[in-house]
């Protein structure tokens, strides 16, 4: 799902950016499979719904970042 899928969804219903691929790039400090850091990951379950869209703007810039590096 893209950062603007989840801004069209519900408020309440912001999904999570798991894709259950869970490693870390130790160079990045985030999830090779979503993207999120693991602060973002361990405090998801708390967040409202901005803070949620917050994190998908971010994986957002982490996901253009890393493709411009390959």
């Amino acid at each position: 799902m893209s950062a603007r899928a989840a801004r069209s969804m519900p408020p309440a219903e912001v999904p999570s950016p798991c894709v259950s691929i869970c490693a870390v790039d130790p160079a990045g400090g985030y999830c090779l499979g979503c993207y999120r850091t693991l602060d973002e990951i361990a405090c998801w379950i708390n967040l409202d719904s901005a803070q949620r869209l917050a994190v998908w703007d971010a994986i957002a810039a982490r996901r253009k970042a890393d493709d411009a590096h390959r």
